[in-house]
């Protein structure tokens, strides 16, 4: 059986249940760019996936998803150290990414994302015309 026996870490139970609930919890990620994708991986363990809420206005990416409590309403808590409530983030996304096609995929508690980099954002051979030969340059 668990007990409860640190009053110190009762107090800040309380204190984060007090003070979260004021304004949205920030999701743990990881981001980094393979080849031509943006990846960005959030932690949302014990989130139902149609609770995660994924929209793009202009070049800003919003993230929500809620975590609702385990316990039925009325059982006595013992320990509660996964809070649940509302989490967000919210990132800016550059020009050289394709908001246009983001692929999204929840697996074992972490969504993520999959960002191409956009077509006009990528390197191209230029060709040049004239003096008698052709060159082409990279760009």
């Amino acid at each position: 059986m668990l007990m409860r026996t640190d009053p110190f870490r009762e107090f800040d139970r309380l204190a984060q249940q007090v003070f979260s609930s004021a304004r949205p919890a920030a999701m743990q990620m990881d981001a980094y760019r393979s080849g031509d994708d943006f990846i960005v991986h959030f932690d949302l363990p014990g989130i139902d996936p149609e609770s995660i809420d994924l929209d793009v206005e202009r070049n800003v990416l919003n993230v929500r998803a809620e975590r609702r409590s385990p316990a039925p309403e009325g059982a006595e808590v013992v320990v509660a150290e996964r809070p649940p409530g509302t989490f967000s983030r919210q990132l800016f996304l550059g020009e050289t990414l394709d908001t246009e096609r983001i692929d999204a995929s929840y697996e074992s508690g972490v969504l993520t994302l999959r960002i191409p980099v956009a077509e006009q954002a990528k390197p191209r051979r230029i060709q040049i015309s004239g003096g008698g030969s052709k060159k082409q340059l990279s760009g």
